[in-house]
This record gives C-alpha cells, sequence and structure tokens, in this order.
C-alpha cells in the first residue's frame, strides 16, 4: 500500500507561482503513476496531471497545459504551478495507482489519495 501526503498549498495573487509537493511513502515502484486532481466547491473533482516513468512521459489537462509542470524526484511528486490564475483555486489531491504503461484522468480509477492541500489563487 502506498500513502500520499500534498504539501506546499496557500494563497497568491493572479499571475504568481506555488510549488506543491507530494511524498509518497510505503512501496511505490519507478513503474507507479502519480498525478494530481483538484476539486473546487461546488465542482467534480477534475484532473489536472499525471507522471508516468515508464514510459518517461507527462500529461496535462488543457486547462493547465504550459503553465504547470509535473516532476518527480525518489519518492516525491512536484507540480510547479505558474500563471496561476483565479479559476485554479481548488484543493488539490495526490493520486496514484500500480499501472504499468496506462494512466488515466478518471479520479474513480485512481486507488491512493491524499488529504489534500488548498490553493487559492486571489485576483
Amino acid at each position: 500500500q502506498v500513502q500520499l501526503l500534498e504539501s506546499g498549498g496557500g494563497m497568491v495573487q493572479a499571475g504568481g507561482s506555488l510549488r506543491l509537493s507530494c511524498l509518497a511513502s510505503g512501496q511505490l515502484l519507478s513503474t507507479h503513476v502519480v498525478g494530481w486532481f483538484r476539486q473546487a466547491p461546488g465542482k467534480e473533482r477534475e484532473f489536472v496531471a499525471v507522471k508516468q516513468w515508464l514510459p518517461g512521459a507527462s500529461h496535462y489537462a488543457d486547462s493547465v497545459k504550459g503553465r504547470f509542470t509535473i516532476s518527480r524526484v525518489g519518492n516525491t511528486v512536484h507540480l510547479e504551478m505558474t500563471k496561476l490564475k483565479p479559476e485554479d483555486t481548488a484543493r488539490y489531491y495526490c493520486a496514484g495507482n500500480a499501472w504499468q504503461g496506462y494512466w488515466s484522468t478518471r479520479s474513480y480509477e485512481y486507488g491512493w489519495w491524499g488529504q489534500g492541500t488548498q490553493v487559492t489563487v486571489s485576483s
């Protein structure tokens, strides 16, 4: 089993940057998939980005492409967020699964979840 713990959320003005981190503990293998979702009040949880290691590919939602970057260093997955917009305000969750060669934008397919970290972007 893998446990995920997010950190790095906060408040920032539009145009600013934040870096989220997700520390994975337990048996996280290099082939496992870890990504980020977010949920704003009154809205469904939505896919943000995901990182595969084999192959080494990253995938992003259209709404964050070119502004967010997902990366991994050891057992920590980072989400570098730049050019933040008020519509990026949400609770951000780290999620993962023991997939090999597969990834998904559907939250219900992920078996591991963190508690989330709040990101608030003011205009």
